[in-house]
């Protein structure tokens, strides 16, 4: 499969949440049309992102909503539970370890970690924070899929060295600053700052 644009998995996600709602509403079908408007795209563009993966939905009768469901599930990878570790027991740390839609889309969080003494031993939302001098062993004990960083800007590129000697592939990094990973390491950042940026510009340009 070639290279798929991130622009392009963030509409999946996004189809994928409509879907579940009109799932939940007992629809049993929805139009490329009612799929563009909830998402605030064309009915080409879903068609388009669909077709990377598939034929889906007959002409004239649009898309089996638990069909189609099932399908971008598995596309995006939800089939299976994946494990998650924190970096870092702050603020962020503590929102993300609180945050239950983690759990029910098979994100199961093993632990947090932090150079804080004072926070390792303690527990957020009853996930353990650990001393950060324990992460290769935890790693190769417990094979997490997923570290998010959520440390400082300051210390985010040595966190992520540090997952990367670890032996882990994928990161979400919550720090406001650019990291370096190897080729076969990916790493995702949400920059918030970003994100508002965005919306005031939407603002002023309405």
């Amino acid at each position: 499969m070639k290279r798929i644009a991130d622009s392009t998995v963030r509409r999946l996600s996004a189809y994928l949440r409509f879907l579940e709602d009109f799932e939940a509403r007992g629809l049993s079908t929805i139009s490329s049309d009612e799929l563009a408007r909830q998402g605030g795209t064309t009915s080409a563009q879903v068609r388009k992102d669909l077709s990377f993966f598939g034929s889906f939905g007959k002409r004239g009768l649009g898309y089996s909503v638990p069909e189609l469901s099932t399908r971008l599930r598995e596309i995006l990878g939800l089939g299976r539970e994946w494990r998650v570790i924190i970096l870092g027991a702050g603020k962020i740390g503590a929102a993300l370890a609180h945050y239950e839609g983690f759990r029910q889309r098979g994100f199961q969080i093993l632990a947090a970690y932090d150079s804080n003494p004072e926070k390792v031993g303690r527990k957020l939302e009853g996930i353990p924070v650990r001393g950060i001098a324990h992460l290769e062993r935890d790693v190769a004990k417990e094979k997490p899929d997923i570290a998010v960083i959520t440390v400082p800007a300051d210390a985010a590129q040595q966190t992520l060295d540090l997952v990367v000697r670890a032996g882990i592939k994928a990161a979400l990094n919550f720090a406001p600053t650019q990291l370096h990973a190897p080729a076969d390491v990916t790493v995702k950042t949400v920059n918030m700052a970003m994100e508002l940026e965005g919306l005031s510009f939407a603002l002023v340009n309405r």
